[in-house]
């Protein structure tokens, strides 16, 4: 392709550029994407123009990297960013240059880039394409290759080999094998960028459509090892026994579960990843004998839930997620081993749902997350989505989640703040202290088995005989 169109907003601020005397390019992502034929909503600019000219032509430039050569430009109420045509040398902080120098040289300023798929540009004034290391060749081939040596450019940024597997499971390429070997040999490299930087790459990795292809490259290229060395105990810690259940070892199983979960709930999929890691240290083997009097080994991971989110809260603590994030994942986690029958009663399934609610969560969100979790985990089994609809399992799962929705919607009470006395109610009868925390979850579990006692007259009765 010679040309790609240029968008109404980007031939409008063109012509400002143009009235200037200076050239400018679409660059980056978004040429990338107009190339694949896919929707593109940023737009990164290189110009000839220094910063500060830039800064002359427009009304309102933040300098959000002046010193590097960027600018963001507020053109039509849209932030664009604006780099000057620039030669980079030295990365001694593994992220930005020691140096830089402004050239007039298009192609020099694209030979800065990480991959050659990231090197294209695209003429504000007409559209047409600069590619001078054939990034559309690679393209069409589906390649992720470095611009130059990739021994080179991943000694420049530690970063960029995390971007390559990053683009490899975005995209549903290839790393060439040269850019693919360069990986370890610049391990050292890579371990010096900040976690921050490596859990923001990670978060994106969660969220395409396999990442299992992203998890797959940080563990062959010992990337994953050295961030999340937690997971690598995971490999080839069997769980197959005669019941069949488990077709994986414990790291690929983690790895298909993530798959298997919604990839637009971040959360979601970063506690299939870890749902089970703690199953290393809880694995036992032991010999089950039948009716028939035969032996059988089978294998157990009693608690593993709970050491699961010991170490999940490790791993997303080290990798600094928020303290929001990080109870919440470790709180499906420890509930996603629940266990359903047809014979719970009513009170059964609303202690059920007290059980897994928590602050700041809708009972609702909690719900859908922790099936979604448990689905994710099933398709993780046998890197199979389960059918929903069709067996004893999905039947299981469908009605226990009809009970529950049924519960919610009767408006029972389920917490201490649907009961119908409070703290103040007590002490006026004299109960006061730690008996009053005590006396509302007493309270609570006996309108969770009735709820028609969940009157005001009723619960204070209650509280002075249990209290008496």
């Amino acid at each position: 392709m010679k040309h790609v169109h240029i968008p109404s907003i980007l031939k409008k601020m063109n012509s400002y550029f143009e009235k200037a005397g200076f050239k400018a390019y679409l660059v980056g992502g978004a040429v990338r994407d107009m190339l694949l034929g896919q929707k593109v909503s940023d737009f990164d600019l290189t110009t000839n123009a220094t910063p500060e000219q830039v800064m002359s032509i427009f009304k309102k430039v933040i300098p959000t990297g002046i010193e590097h050569g960027t600018v963001t430009v507020l053109f039509m109420g849209t932030p664009i960013e604006v780099t000057t045509f620039r030669i980079e040398q030295g990365y001694s902080d593994s992220r930005h240059p020691d140096k830089i120098s402004f050239t007039d040289d298009i192609t020099e300023d694209l030979s800065r880039r990480d991959f050659t798929i990231n090197a294209i540009a695209a003429s504000l004034q007409d559209g047409k394409i600069v590619d001078p290391f054939d990034g559309q060749k690679d393209l069409k081939n589906k390649i992720i290759r470095t611009v130059g040596s990739p021994f080179e450019r991943f000694s420049e940024d530690g970063l960029r080999p995390i971007r390559a597997i990053r683009f490899a499971a975005k995209l549903h390429f290839k790393i060439d094998e040269e850019t693919l070997n360069a990986i370890p040999q610049t391990i050292e490299k890579t371990k010096t960028i900040s976690i921050e930087r490596f859990r923001d790459e990670f978060c994106k990795m969660m969220t395409t459509d396999k990442p299992s292809i992203a998890l797959n490259l940080l563990e062959q290229t010992e990337i994953l090892e050295f961030f999340i060395p937690e997971l690598i105990n995971c490999k080839n810690v069997t769980q197959s026994d005669f019941r069949g259940i488990h077709k994986f070892d414990v790291l690929n199983h983690l790895f298909y579960a993530c798959d298997g979960a919604p990839k637009e709930k971040l959360l979601v999929r970063i506690a299939s990843l870890f749902h089970d890691v703690g199953k290393p240290c809880t694995r036992k083997e032991d010999i089950r004998t039948e009716i028939d009097g035969t032996e059988k080994p089978i294998i157990t991971f009693f608690g593993h839930e709970k050491k699961s989110a010991e170490i999940c809260k490790e791993i997303m603590t080290r990798l600094k997620f928020s303290n929001n994030e990080i109870d919440y994942v470790c709180h499906l986690i420890k509930e996603h081993m629940f266990f359903y029958e047809s014979s719970w009663t009513d009170a059964a399934i609303r202690r059920f749902i007290t059980r897994i609610s928590l602050q700041k969560y809708t009972t609702s969100e909690i719900i859908e997350d922790l099936f979604d979790l448990r689905i994710a985990d099933v398709t993780g089994m046998t890197n199979t989505p389960p059918i929903l609809k069709d067996g004893r399992w999905s039947e299981n799962l469908i009605e226990f989640k009809d009970r529950i929705n049924q519960c919610i919607n009767e408006n029972a009470p389920l917490s201490l703040k649907d009961l119908a006395i409070n703290g103040n109610d007590l002490i006026n009868i004299g109960i006061t202290g730690k008996q009053i925390g005590w006396t509302l979850n007493e309270l609570l579990q006996d309108v969770l088995e009735s709820p028609s006692d969940n009157t005001k007259e009723k619960l204070l009765e209650i509280a002075k005989n249990i209290n008496s």
